[in-house]
């Protein structure tokens, strides 16, 4: 159960309606704080439209951090997410088994990304290694972009843990088919 209450549009003042467009969980305990919301909204729709990194491989990043996390929340939002920008069922079962350190079929630089993920998450910061690999793929300015998105989904997990935001109903359906690992297997 949520920490916060979820707010709906009716609950804000006018001249803050407008943020709740879209009524998922997350904006809605959010919104208690309207000015943090916009500026939480600023990075991450820079994230969705303005940044050029592919955004398959940006939904493969945020994909690794919530299944590595075990954020139901975050991972099932963008399996929803990830399949409107290319990421296929198969690219899904493929971050559990690159997560387990199986081989996969993904691409070099999905695989890259994939590590670089899940060594931010788990260690901070990538190993130059990892770094190294994606850079040579993406140059300068994606690696930036790669590096942002990766640390933005970071923080949501951390905000969604510390909230206890709850995942709506239509989104269960995405454990049935991905499930997460059970604790202590991902990270």
């Amino acid at each position: 159960m949520a920490r916060l209450p979820y707010l709906n549009k009716e609950d804000l003042p006018e001249e803050h309606q407008r943020l709740l467009e879209r009524p998922a969980n997350l904006f809605r305990a959010l919104v208690n704080s309207p000015d943090a919301f916009r500026n939480f909204s600023r990075l991450g729709g820079w994230i969705r439209n303005g940044s050029t990194l592919d955004p398959r491989l940006r939904e493969m990043a945020i994909l690794q951090v919530g299944y590595l996390t075990r954020n139901a929340y975050e991972y099932t939002h963008h399996i929803k997410i990830g399949h409107d920008f290319g990421v296929s069922n198969e690219d899904v079962r493929a971050i559990a088994r690159e997560t387990a350190g199986e081989t996969t079929d993904l691409a070099d630089l999905d695989r890259a990304v994939l590590r670089l993920a899940r060594e931010m998450t788990t260690h901070m910061e990538g190993s130059a290694e990892a770094f190294e690999a994606v850079h040579d793929e993406l140059g300068d300015e994606h690696m930036v972009d790669v590096i942002m998105v990766i640390a933005f989904y970071n923080l949501v997990v951390r905000v969604l843990f510390t909230l206890q935001v709850d995942l709506e109903p239509e989104y269960e359906h995405y454990l049935e088919e991905f499930p997460l690992p059970p604790a202590g297997v991902a990270g």
